[in-house]
């Protein structure tokens, strides 16, 4: 018998009351590109059908869902740069992302719903929701807009270095990556703090020196 699986509701929001925003970030794991993350309040009359995580859905589904959720729903996205990235470490470079994209609503909220264990500074009470974008309804619309932001994002980075393939693999260490990687080293939107991109870079160091 097939396992259900199950799929994010708006519980979570309807407990809580009042203007609920999710956030969720994406681009922790790659080795290139800045985090982004995006918050969403969404229409409790009109929330889209078939939300999901975002790593759920087919790329053809997720740009649908991305085009009606900014349709439909307030959002606002949040950035932390390569340099920032390198400097405080990804998981604070995240968490500053998620409290830029809540900062940049259109309004105040009165409760955040955060992806995860840990949560940013914000100025209104929140929850860290463990596998969120898989329970809250507005969790994963962020995920899902974040996610098209992100891609959209390194897509046009690509085309300033196509070696890398980003177009395909955002940024991730993939083998097609890896292997530019190993043959024409990293470029200026590459995470220096990252292992694989460290160790690149001492290596040529060392050639160097």
């Amino acid at each position: 018998m097939k396992k259900e699986t199950s799929k994010p509701n708006y519980n979570l929001e309807r407990d809580i009351g009042g203007v609920i925003c999710g956030v969720d970030e994406v681009g922790r794991g790659p080795l290139a590109g800045p985090v982004i993350a995006a918050a969403v309040i969404l229409d409790p009359a009109n929330i889209p059908l078939h939300l999901n995580d975002s790593k759920k859905l087919s790329a053809k589904k997720r740009q649908a869902l991305n085009d009606i959720i900014i349709a439909t729903a307030e959002y606002a996205y949040g950035e932390a740069s390569l340099e920032e990235i390198d400097e405080l470490n990804i998981l604070h470079a995240s968490l500053l992302a998620m409290s830029r994209a809540v900062a940049n609503l259109p309004r105040k909220v009165d409760h955040v719903l955060v992806d995860g264990n840990k949560l940013p500074a914000l100025d209104a009470p929140a929850t860290a929701v463990i596998k969120g974008d898989q329970k809250s309804v507005s969790i994963a619309a962020a995920s899902i807009i974040a996610k098209i932001k992100r891609d959209f994002l390194m897509k046009n980075l690509a085309k300033m270095h196509p070696e890398y393939g980003w177009e395909r693999n955002s940024g991730y260490g993939t083998r097609e990556h890896m292997e530019a990687l190993s043959l024409v080293g990293p470029s200026r939107f590459h995470r220096k703090s990252f292992a694989p991109i460290r160790d690149l870079m001492t290596q040529e160091n060392n050639i160097n020196d």
